[in-house]
Order: structure tokens, then C-alpha cells, then sequence
């Protein structure tokens, strides 16, 4: 499995037999789309627009459910969003099983999981989150609490300050959001590559660079 971060949310899980992209709204934020003809996408919350401007993908999918497609098993969780008053729930995050290692994806939510919901996600191998704040996502904080939560082998942090982004809030820079974490950068990698054997015993933070 191979693993790639694209900016904001935006990530690619990688394998053989397929591509998982998540939260490809990067032409609405200055960059790029990445999303190829066959790409299965996945998005974190309902986004119409930003699916048609992809092109051929062979699967999209924003609204709960269980999924099965090119050997991927995608289990898609109702959750309330970081902008959802108590008892909304307008944000989906997703477990992404491939090759025997267990990702999850979970996007612009608010930090307060149910037991529910933390069944449903189950175990988690990797972990992607958001960690830019300012009323715009999880802050520091709020990704700390989903951390201690889920209890992932790997964390990699996503939708931060970046000045090649245009932001609708500007996002706290890395450095800042690591001042209250209670974790270290483990490496810094332009790609992770990455086989069920190769996961850590005990939780490790890892930066990819935006491709």
C-alpha cells in the first residue's frame, strides 16, 4: 500500500488493484484535481460539485453505507460535522480496508465520537485528521481527543497551513498544532509505503509532504 497527501484533506490510498482518493475539492482551493479515470472517491461530506468536476471515476461515495469494490472494503460512518449543532450529523467518515491494513478517513467532524460510532470504525492502523482549527476543523485539541479515541498505529496530519492554498480560513501551521500534541514527528516522507508487517507497536506521527 502506498499512501500520498495532496494538500487540505485530500489523501490517495494506493494498491495494485486500486486507488482510493479522498476529499478531491482541490480545484476550489487553487490546486490542482488528482483524481484519475477508474480512481474510486470517497468525500468526507456531500460535495455534488466538486464529484462532477471529477473525471471517470469508477465509484463515488459521500453518504453512509458499506461498499465493496476492486478488493477495497469501505465502510462509510454517519457523523456530526465540526459546523453541526448537537444531534445533526452531515459529515461521513470513512474505514477504508485494503490489503489487510485499516485506514480511516475522518474529515471536518466534531470530537465528541459515540461509542456507536467508535464500534462501527473499529480497529484503525493508520489515521488521517485534520488539525488546522480556527473554527474550520479540528484544531489541536479536537484531533488529540479523536486520537486518544481511535488509538491508531500511525497518525498522519492533514488540512494545515499552506501557502499554495487558498483557504476559505486561514489554518494553523504544523509547527504550531505540535506544540499541543503530545506526539513527536517521526519522519517526514514524500510518500509512505506501507505493508501490514511494517506497522509500529506503539503509535507514531508521521508528516507526508503534499505532492
Amino acid at each position: 500500500m502506498e499512501l500520498q497527501f495532496f494538500g487540505a484533506n485530500c489523501v490517495r490510498i494506493s494498491t495494485k488493484k486500486a486507488n482510493v482518493v479522498v476529499d478531491d475539492n482541490l480545484s476550489s482551493l487553487g490546486l490542482k484535481t488528482v483524481c484519475k479515470p477508474g480512481d474510486i472517491a470517497l468525500f468526507t461530506h456531500e460535495s455534488t460539485a466538486d464529484a462532477q468536476k471529477l473525471k471517470d471515476p469508477k465509484l463515488v461515495i459521500q453518504i453512509p453505507g458499506e461498499y465493496e469494490v476492486s478488493a477495497v472494503s469501505v465502510r462509510a460512518i454517519s457523523v456530526r460535522s465540526h459546523m453541526d449543532e448537537e444531534g445533526q450529523q452531515s459529515a461521513v467518515m470513512y474505514k477504508i480496508i485494503n490489503n489487510g491494513i485499516n485506514d480511516a478517513v475522518v474529515g471536518h467532524i466534531h470530537p465528541d465520537l459515540t461509542e456507536e460510532q467508535l464500534e462501527s470504525l473499529g480497529m484503525v492502523d493508520v489515521l488521517f485528521v485534520p488539525v488546522g482549527g480556527n473554527g474550520y476543523t479540528l484544531d489541536a485539541i479536537g484531533a488529540l481527543k479523536i486520537i486518544k479515541k481511535i488509538e491508531p498505529k500511525i497518525i498522519i496530519p492533514t488540512h494545515y497551513a499552506d501557502k499554495a492554498i487558498k483557504y476559505e480560513v486561514p489554518q494553523a501551521d504544523l509547527d504550531e498544532v505540535m506544540k499541543n500534541v503530545t506526539f513527536e514527528i517521526k519522519e517526514k516522507l514524500p510518500k509512505l509505503k506501507l505493508k501490514n508487517t511494517d506497522l509500529p507497536l506503539t503509535p507514531e506521527f508521521i508528516v507526508l509532504e503534499r505532492q
